[in-house]
């Protein structure tokens, strides 16, 4: 994993990161089937509510790792939400491979030709969604360090 590390930095990660889901909020809004954007729909409105959480724990990584501070139970919880929130990337591939699997069932309708490219991008952006986040995990504990609150008063020197 190490190697890993320097080759996706922790900036790298969160960018990338960032990127992955300014794009998805996008594609929220846009019908693969009709080749449209609907911005009416409460439905597109759910992934880009729980994107926020995902942003504000980039930001708090960002923070904690230039400041070079210790993780808090803010922090903890934020990510602790995120857990959940990924059960929702989890499930938003699954329905991403479904409408592309559609095809076969629609092949006699009149289908866009940017169909296969977008929901095929799509997937690939749903799929690297949670291995980003789980990565993001693990500079998380690497840079900032584990959840230890029980002697987290013991470990705390104001002098240094």
């Amino acid at each position: 994993m190490n190697t890993l590390s320097k080759i996706i930095t922790w900036k790298r990660n969160i960018l990338a990161s960032a990127v992955v889901l300014f794009t998805l909020i996008v594609l929220s809004f846009y019908g693969v089937y009709t080749n449209q954007f609907y911005f009416l729909k409460a439905d597109n409105y759910i992934f880009p509510i729980l994107t926020s959480v995902h942003f504000l724990y980039l930001y708090v990584i960002w923070f904690k790792i230039t400041e070079d501070e210790l993780p808090d139970p803010k922090m903890r919880n934020i990510e602790y939400v995120l857990y959940a929130i990924m059960i929702v990337y989890v499930f938003k591939i699954y329905d991403s491979i479904t409408v592309l699997n559609s095809i076969k069932t629609y092949g006699e309708h009149v289908i866009p030709t940017t169909f296969k490219p977008m929901a095929t991008l799509s997937v690939l952006l749903y799929s690297i969604l949670p291995i980003l986040t789980l990565y993001s995990f693990w500079l998380r504990k690497h840079y900032v360090g584990v959840y230890n609150f029980e002697n987290y008063n013991d470990n705390l020197n104001i002098w240094q």
